[in-house]
């Protein structure tokens, strides 16, 4: 069996460290890099739930998206969940690694995941990283092109149906009959990236996250340039169409869709790199989303 300092080796390949955004510490948070590793799940946020399944299926690797920290602590005592969730993996020999903002720009990366999942083409990084090392254009999101025109509103069943259920659904602004053909996606948290997507020129943004504020302020933005352009003046691009149009999303929901892609990568990647196979590996499936329910 391959050693967890080998199999991390090849996640760092995959899924660089230097492509994380300067805030972000992805990489491996728990275990003895002398460890074997047999059997790896797969998760998007390592809450309590996830750990437990990973622990009781005999897990040596749990690879996650979103990190276990988000800031700096000081303790890791079974008075707090993180504590609690750092000695269950160390007692059980279960180490986590984490593929957060580094995974996001890879190439299969989070964002493309979801681009392909939504069936664009003609896929470009929204903010791309030069690496000449890569062998693919490799960046934070992903702006494509659909194969055909469609409605807002079928794009958007396209979005939904493409994601697993949550009690929060998605949320859309625009006009539900406007045609769609380029597309801008950032999964995870998305409006500090308005300029950048407005600058792509897609029809429609999707991410997660939009506060009310940035995005009323967009959409108003973006209503008063298609006013302008309709009356001659060459702001913005595009015509007289106000662009973009906006798909919110659950957040660990769309990240998620990663998981079908590193599922099948990573495997194929430790074996040629260590000629040591892993077990079959499984995707722990937790809804993490937090809204339970909603009323209207």
């Amino acid at each position: 069996m391959p050693l967890l300092h080998q199999v991390v080796g090849v996640l760092e390949e995959l899924y660089p460290l230097r492509y994380a955004e300067q805030w972000d510490a992805p990489g491996l948070i728990v275990g003895d890099p002398f460890d074997a590793v047999h059997r790896i799940a797969f998760a998007t946020d390592p809450t309590l739930a996830v750990v437990e399944q990973a622990v009781e299926k005999d897990c040596d690797l749990l690879i996650c998206h979103h990190p276990l920290f988000f800031r700096a602590v000081h303790e890791v005592n079974g008075y707090g969940v993180h504590g609690r969730i750092v000695t269950m993996l160390a007692r059980a020999h279960c180490a986590l690694w984490v593929g957060h903002t580094n995974a996001d720009s890879a190439y299969r990366g989070v964002g493309q995941a979801a681009a392909d999942a939504f069936g664009l083409i003609r896929q470009h990084p929204l903010v791309p990283i030069e690496d000449p090392e890569a062998g693919h254009e490799v960046g934070l999101g992903r702006v494509g092109a659909l194969p055909e025109p469609v409605t807002l509103r079928d794009f958007s069943r396209t979005v939904a149906d493409a994601l697993p259920h949550t009690e929060y659904g998605i949320q859309v602004a625009g006009d539900p009959e406007a045609s769609v053909r380029s597309v801008c996606v950032l999964p995870g948290s998305g409006d500090s990236l308005f300029d950048e997507a407005r600058g792509s020129g897609a029809d429609v943004y999707v991410t997660s996250d939009l506060r009310h504020h940035p995005a009323k302020d967009a959409l108003e933005r973006t209503r008063y340039e298609a006013w302008l352009r309709g009356h001659g003046l060459a702001v913005g691009l595009g015509d007289p169409h106000p662009r973009p149009m906006l798909i919110n999303t659950p957040h660990s929901a769309i990240e998620s869709l990663w998981l079908d892609y590193a599922m099948e990568d990573v495997p194929q990647a430790v074996l040629k790199a260590t000629g040591e196979e892993v077990d079959r590996p499984r995707q722990i499936v937790v809804n993490t989303d937090p809204w339970a329910w909603s009323l209207r």
